[in-house]
């Protein structure tokens, strides 16, 4: 460790910014490696940003955004009165491993047979993988409920503010690949998916995900529940331990269980999942996890517990499953770099979906595999789907290309800020039971403690007396779990789905129930 000012011939020595491309992205990148390969070890002290600006022939503001990055995700942190430094990290997670656009022979080690033949790139046959009373066996087990349908209400959990999606623009680009199609299109195309958009997204995860992937990583699925299911389906064999946040997305744990797995749900703390309870299971091969904006609790895990989760997968050679789910619903500066991102040994896979951004019917979503799986998740999809619906991945295609994307994933960040304020600034304070609600710096809901089961089941019956949806938080817990029933309790609230004035609404009416006659 070294406290000594890091020196202005720091630059030479790697950083080569080009011009014609975003200068504090840049920076903040190729800071990032240098935490991460260990050129800049914890306790190093970096210059100012005027310094540094200067070093680099490059304006402040691109060195201020740079860095204001780096704090967000705690790689640096700043000391008063004594200036910026690279942050304290566990170093058992850091190492100069670089991740090799090949795929190593590492790979072929301990893989499902649905994916290993000795070589992982060799041609496999998914459809060796088949249903058999077992596995119905499991669906009954496992069953979970439909998401809620009809009229939108306060405060549906994962809707987003599709009253804004543009529709007009998208009637217009679909009617125009209708008027006159690539009748080339209309065959059966690649089970990976359309090429354009594959590169589409490729591009926008680099630019706003900082993530190092190609068009040829990217496999097109009909939402993120069918990402969920491929990687149970190919990485998952009957009796293998799989790892699951409790409480967390009931349906990803549904999807392993259905494949054979055996569920170990790890608790959840202030910093994400639990890595010390995850390395004390000796046969988990697979780990599923929301690191960007926890499902239900909300809480946005921490670099250091980012880099010991990609630890324990390198330690393991184990899978690690990541759903950004809506990922793109930061507050407070950009949206902070996946697991993908960070990973240096191919053993994180990326959920993807347009569903949170757009509108869940649109059923579009995406993996970011390692290279070596692509073909075997490609191969399994053709044997479930063949490919996706044509011209849905065209007008995406052609709805990112024209800059419509971007703009609207600015106008709905905008918007769930909005009335997530609406919420926070007139929710029903001293509600007997109820806790204080929580900050919230991501993501589309909140959850708020409440005592105990009894006092949850009361809050949201009569919630739903008067039309407004609430989550129990228990019902997002594995049921035999260790925690006491009535540390489970909480009310989970998605506050994106209806405009602010029916915000507003279903507070006056939730206060009124709550309250009671005075």
């Amino acid at each position: 460790m070294t406290n000594e000012p890091l020196s202005l011939s720091f630059n030479p020595a790697g950083i080569e910014l080009d011009r014609r491309q975003g200068l504090s992205r840049q920076l903040y990148q190729a800071l990032r490696m240098r935490v991460l390969d260990g050129r800049l070890a914890s306790g190093t002290r970096l210059p100012a940003s005027r310094d540094l600006a200067a070093a680099l022939a490059i304006s402040r503001n691109s060195v201020v955004r740079a860095y204001d990055q780096l704090y967000a995700e705690g790689f640096i942190e700043g000391r008063v009165g004594d200036g910026t430094y690279v942050a304290q990290l566990p170093q058992n997670a850091l190492s100069p491993k670089k991740l090799s656009t090949k795929v190593s022979t590492g790979f072929s080690t301990g893989l499902p047979t649905a994916l290993s033949t000795k070589r992982l790139d060799l041609p496999v046959d998914p459809s060796s993988k088949v249903i058999h009373s077992a596995a119905l066996g499991r669906v009954e087990k496992h069953h979970l409920p439909t998401p809620p349908s009809g009229p939108l209400r306060a405060f549906r959990v994962g809707v987003p503010a599709f009253d804004l999606f543009p529709f007009e623009v998208w009637a217009k680009l679909n009617a125009a690949f209708w008027r006159k199609p690539d009748l080339q299109q209309l065959c059966y195309g690649d089970p990976a998916g359309d090429a354009r958009l594959r590169g589409m997204i490729a591009a926008y995860l680099r630019s706003s995900r900082g993530m190092q992937c190609t068009a040829e990583q990217i496999v097109i699925t009909s939402g993120a529940q069918q990402g969920i299911s491929l990687c149970a389906q190919l990485l998952v064999e009957p009796g293998d331990g799989v790892a699951i946040e409790n409480p967390g997305y009931r349906a990803a744990g549904h999807a392993f269980a259905v494949a054979g797995a055996r569920l170990h749900g790890v608790t959840v703390d202030s910093e994400g999942i639990a890595c010390t309870e995850l390395a004390a299971l000796g046969d988990c091969r697979l780990a599923y996890v929301t690191p960007s904006h926890q499902y239900p609790t909300g809480v946005v895990m921490s670099l250091a517990r980012r880099l010991e989760l990609l630890a324990w997968a390198e330690r393991t050679q184990g899978w690690i499953v990541e759903d950004d789910y809506d990922g793109e619903y930061r507050y407070s500066g950009a949206p902070l770099a996946p697991l993908a991102a960070l990973d240096r040994s191919g053993r994180v896979l990326y959920v993807g979906t347009f569903g949170k951004v757009a509108f869940p019917a649109l059923r579009l979503g995406y993996l970011v595999l390692p290279p070596g799986l692509v073909d075997a998740f490609a191969q399994r999809r053709a044997v479930d789907v063949r490919h996706s619906e044509v011209s849905t991945q065209v007008v995406m295609a052609e709805f990112m290309a024209a800059g419509h994307f971007q703009r609207h994933i600015r106008r709905m960040r905008r918007a769930a800020l909005s009335r997530r304020n609406a919420l926070m600034s007139d929710w029903p304070v001293d509600i007997p039971g109820v806790g204080s609600l929580p900050s919230v710096a991501a993501g589309l809901h909140m959850t708020v403690p409440v005592d105990n089961l009894e006092r949850e089941r009361e809050l949201v019956e009569k919630a739903a007396s008067v039309g407004v949806e609430i989550n129990r938080l228990s019902s997002y817990w594995l049921p035999d779990s260790k925690t006491p029933e009535d540390n489970r309790a909480g009310l989970v609230l998605g506050f994106a789905a209806v405009p602010e004035a029916a915000i507003a609404a279903a507070l006056v009416q939730l206060k009124e129930v709550w309250r009671g006659p005075d």
